[in-house]
């Protein structure tokens, strides 16, 4: 399975979604957990290995995860737990060895089931572009499928049951991964990071919770999920979407007007760099690479520029996840330390974006 991930030309690292050049990806998940039985951490193993039958039993009836692999964490190496993480199928949190925790993951990787997490299921539709629609349609019918076959904790007061208060009422969490370079060359993205706070909208960086804006991406979801319908929580983020995609796109046109030779230099030397560098980290490589995605976005380079045969936004999709370091060793087929990752890492630079 994590070789097929390597070369995989379907997954939502694809930019083929609508909008792709500012928003990444769009994600929603849903919280669920199984009546009568406690919440993970405070579940027997006993209890835990109780919800993971549940979950392996009910999969292979579900007509939408047909195909997809059943992953238990604990048969997975720590290199391997950290692939499914930095493609954006677990979280953090699944990431430590614990009796009963798996991951369902389809083979285009735009599903993932996350069992006995903080919740027995974390249920994830991520595609690419700004298509939440097409996200909740399809998790829609996943849930359906699964609560058909598992009686889930509900309250006809509070609505979904789920161990972190802020996932009680829907228990969705609907999120855009977006891209906002220009927002950052001009200094407008504090104010807009402080106006989404007060609105109760959360930010994040590339790998979710806890971690930096790195590649000035920003992944911008709901804060609470209670006393609002799954419908009226995606459009609220649509809308809160479409303003700092309007927001960016002026702040590009700004650019462009005012700096634009600047903005043309900047992108070919990140160009120049990601070509002939030796050394390079994963800070670096993808500050360059978000860089050359919006100088594509701009016209500033195209697909005869990166010599990739006609699908650019693909190929800089891929890169910010293959050069990190649990993919560089799954490259490798071995344990790399910091200056090996950097150098392996600045080869396969050369080598993806190297003139033919």
């Amino acid at each position: 399975m994590f070789e097929d991930f390597l070369n995989n030309q379907n997954s939502w690292l694809n930019g083929r979604g609508p909008e792709a050049g500012i928003v990444f990806s769009s994600r929603i998940r849903l919280a669920r957990n199984i009546s009568g039985i406690p919440f993970p951490c405070r579940a027997s193993d006993l209890q835990k290995k109780e919800a993971l039958c549940a979950a392996k039993k009910t999969f292979c009836r579900v007509k939408d995860v047909a195909g997809s692999s059943f992953v238990e964490m604990d048969s997975l190496d720590s290199l391997d737990r950290h692939i499914l993480l930095e493609r954006h199928l677990v979280g953090p949190e699944h990431m430590a060895c614990g009796q009963g925790k798996a991951v369902i993951v389809s083979k285009d990787e735009s599903i993932s089931i996350m069992v006995n997490e903080e919740d027995h299921f974390r249920m994830q539709v991520i595609v690419s572009g700004f298509d939440l629609g097409k996200c909740w349609n399809v998790i829609n019918n996943i849930d359906n499928s699964f609560s058909k076959e598992i009686p889930f904790a509900f309250s006809s007061d509070l609505g979904y049951l789920t161990a972190c208060p802020t996932n009680v009422g829907t228990g969705m969490r609907a999120s855009c991964m977006m891209h906002l370079p220009a927002l950052i060359f001009t200094k407008r993205i504090n104010k807009i990071l402080e106006l989404l706070t007060r609105i109760s909208f959360t930010t994040r960086g590339l790998f979710g919770e806890g971690t930096q804006a790195l590649g000035d991406f920003f992944q911008i979801s709901n804060q609470a999920s209670l006393g609002q319908s799954e419908e009226e929580l995606i459009d609220n983020l649509m809308g809160v979407v479409n303003q700092v995609k309007g927001q960016e796109i002026d702040a590009r046109d700004a650019l462009m007007r005012k700096y634009r030779h600047n903005l043309e230099d900047s992108v070919w030397r990140a160009l120049g760099i990601l070509r002939n560098c030796r050394l390079i980290n994963s800070k670096e490589a993808l500050s360059h690479l978000s860089v050359l995605s919006l100088g594509l976005d701009l016209g500033i380079i195209n697909d005869k520029d990166l010599s990739c045969q006609g699908r650019p936004r693909q190929l800089i999709n891929s890169l910010f996840i293959e050069i990190q370091p649990a993919h560089l060793q799954k490259i490798e087929a071995k344990s790399l330390k910091e200056k090996e990752r950097d150098s392996v890492r600045a080869d396969i630079l050369r080598e993806r974006l190297s003139k033919e």
